[in-house]
């Protein structure tokens, strides 16, 4: 499962796009994933976990 296209900016709430690329071979926990900021043109690098990429995580 790849993380999500867009998240919500903290900052100012503005919706942020995912600019990094799904490798080859996919995404793996402790992947670095690149946002960008469409309003404030803030950049968030997240670091992936197992939860992340496990599509039943929070299920329940």
């Amino acid at each position: 499962m790849a993380p999500p296209d867009t998240i919500t900016c903290v900052d100012c709430g503005g919706t942020c796009h995912r600019i990094t690329y799904e490798p080859d071979e996919g995404f793996e926990p402790g992947d670095i994933v690149a946002y960008r900021c469409d309003q404030c043109l803030d950049r968030w690098d997240i670091e992936l976990t197992a939860d992340d990429l496990d599509p039943d995580a929070g299920a329940g």
